[in-house]
C-alpha cells in the first residue's frame, strides 16, 4: 500500500467522523428537487465534507441494474476511462478517453483531495484518445473497437457536422476531416478556438440543426470565485462559436460548470445541466436541469437558485437582480454530466424527456447520483419527478463503486448508450 494510499484511508476516517459530528442530532437535508425545491438554509462547512467511494469495477457478467421493463448489456468493454459519446450518421459509436489531472498541491486538504480522487479512479494520466465502435452483426455488442483519433488534449465533446468532426479538448476546439466510414483520422486538426484549462476541464460541444454555430460548455476554474475575476473570465458558460464567421462569445453565463448539452424539440430551445457549487450543505445547491436563454445569466458565483446570495462570493446586487431560475433541481451534488433528449417509443414505459447520467458526488455525508435518470417533459417542459433508468453502480455500504455514469447517447439502434468511466464500460439499454 503507498502513501497516498494510506493517506486517502486516514482522509477517509477522519471525514466519517466529521460527517458524524455534522449530523448528530440534525435531521438530514431532504432531496432539493423538481420545479419548485426546498433548498434548506446554507451552512458553510469550514473543511468541505470530503467522501468519494473506492473504485472497483464491475465483476464479469456483473451489470448495472435496469429499470422495470428494460434490460441492459455491455455494448464494448475494457475501454480507459471513457466519458462521452457521439454516434455518426453510418452507425458508428465514439467514445472520448481522457481523465482528470493532477492539479498543483499546495495544502493538506489539496492532498487530501488529490488522495480522495485517486482511490476513486478519478484522476490521472489521460489516455487523450477517441475509439471506434462498431457493431456491424447487429447483436447489441460491438465487435470492432480501435483508436480513431489521438494525440488530443483531454478531449470531451464531439461534433460531426458534414465532411468535418468537431472535438472540444479541455484548450480548445479542434476541426478535422471526416470521411464516412474512415476507420482513424490521421490528419491534422484545425484550432477553432481557445479556453483556459484546469478546474473543470470538460467541453462539451452541440451544433445547431442548420450546422452553423456550436455551443461549448465551458466550466469555471473554482469553486466560487476563489481565483478571482480574471481567471474566471470567459468561464461557467457557454459559449457559441460561429463556423461561417470563427466568432466565438459567451452565450449564456453565471453557469458553474455546464457539462452536457440537448435541444427540446417542441420549442427548438438549448438546455443544459449544471454542477453547482460545494460546501453548502448535502442539498445546498442543488445541481439542476435548465433551458437556456441568449444572454441569461445564471447567478454563479454571487447568487444560486435565482436571489439566493452566497455569502462567500463577492457580491454584484444588479446581477444578483438579473439571476435566472433554472427549470428543474436534480438534489445536491449528484455531478449530472451526461445529457441527451430521448423521444417517445425509444424505450417501454418511457414517453418524451431528458435523460441524464449523474457521475455521483463527493461532497455530500450520504452519496448522491451514481445513476442514469429520466425526466419527463410535456409541451417543452419538464412535468413529472425524475425516474431511474439505471442504478446499482454504487454499493450499498457507499464503500464502492461498481461504475460511474458519465455521457448519454441514443444509439443507431435505438436503445440508449451510456458511457461508465469506473467500470470501463459503454452500456447498452433496451427494451427487456
Amino acid at each position: 500500500m503507498g502513501v497516498s494510499d494510506i493517506f486517502a484511508r486516514m482522509v477517509a476516517i477522519i471525514g466519517a467522523g466529521a460527517i458524524l459530528l455534522r449530523r448528530w442530532g440534525k435531521d438530514l437535508a431532504k432531496p432539493a428537487v423538481g420545479t419548485a425545491p426546498t433548498i434548506p438554509v446554507a451552512v458553510p462547512q469550514g473543511i468541505p465534507t470530503l467522501k468519494m467511494p473506492t473504485a472497483r469495477g464491475f465483476d464479469p457478467g456483473q451489470t448495472p441494474v435496469a429499470a422495470p421493463g428494460l434490460k441492459v448489456n455491455a455494448f464494448a468493454t475494457g475501454l480507459k476511462h471513457p466519458r462521452w459519446i457521439h454516434v455518426l450518421p453510418n452507425g458508428d459509436v465514439l467514445t472520448a478517453e481522457s481523465l482528470t489531472l493532477a492539479g498543483p498541491i499546495k495544502s493538506a486538504f489539496d492532498y487530501a483531495i488529490f488522495t480522495t480522487m485517486k482511490r476513486a479512479a478519478a484522476v490521472g494520466p489521460s489516455p487523450n484518445k477517441i475509439m471506434l465502435l462498431r457493431d456491424r452483426d447487429g447483436d447489441g455488442v460491438a465487435e470492432t473497437r480501435a483508436v480513431f483519433l489521438d494525440g488530443l488534449n483531454q478531449p470531451f465533446g464531439m461534433q460531426l457536422v458534414g465532411d468535418t468532426l468537431y472535438v472540444g479538448n479541455t484548450d480548445g476546439v479542434v476541426a478535422f476531416p471526416y470521411a464516412s466510414g474512415a476507420d482513424r483520422i490521421t490528419a491534422p486538426g484545425k484550432r477553432l478556438s481557445t479556453y483556459k484549462t484546469g478546474g473543470h476541464w470538460t467541453r462539451s460541444l452541440l451544433a445547431t440543426p442548420d450546422g452553423k454555430r456550436l455551443f461549448v460548455g465551458v466550466g469555471s476554474q473554482g469553486n466560487i470565485d476563489e481565483h478571482g475575476a480574471a481567471a474566471e473570465e470567459g468561464r461557467a458558460a457557454i459559449h457559441e462559436l460561429n463556423l461561417e464567421t470563427g466568432v466565438d462569445r459567451v452565450y449564456a453565463s453565471g453557469l458553474r460548470n455546464p457539462v452536457g448539452l440537448a435541444f427540446e424539440p417542441t420549442t427548438g430551445a438549448l438546455w443544459t445541466v449544471v454542477n453547482e457549487r460545494d460546501g453548502l450543505g448535502d442539498e445546498t445547491p442543488p445541481d439542476y436541469l435548465t433551458s437556456v436563454k441568449e444572454g441569461g445569466f445564471y447567478g454563479w458565483p454571487h447568487s444560486y437558485w435565482g436571489q439566493t446570495v452566497d455569502d462567500r462570493a463577492q457580491q454584484d446586487a444588479a446581477k444578483v437582480a438579473s439571476a435566472l431560475t433554472p427549470d428543474f433541481a436534480l438534489g445536491g451534488h449528484t455531478a449530472s454530466l451526461g445529457l441527451c433528449w430521448m423521444p417517445a417509443g425509444t424505450l417501454p414505459g418511457f414517453g418524451d424527456g431528458m435523460v441524464i447520467g449523474q457521475h455521483g458526488s463527493w461532497n455530500r455525508s450520504t452519496l448522491s447520483g451514481y445513476r442514469v435518470v429520466f425526466v419527463p417533459f410535456t409541451g417543452g417542459k419538464p412535468s413529472g419527478p425524475a425516474r431511474d433508468l439505471l442504478t446499482g453502480f454504487l454499493a450499498d455500504d457507499e464503500k464502492h463503486s461498481f461504475g460511474r455514469p458519465v455521457g448519454v447517447a441514443l444509439g443507431p439502434d435505438g436503445s440508449l448508450l451510456v458511457a461508465d468511466d469506473v467500470g470501463d464500460t459503454i452500456w447498452r439499454v433496451t427494451g427487456a
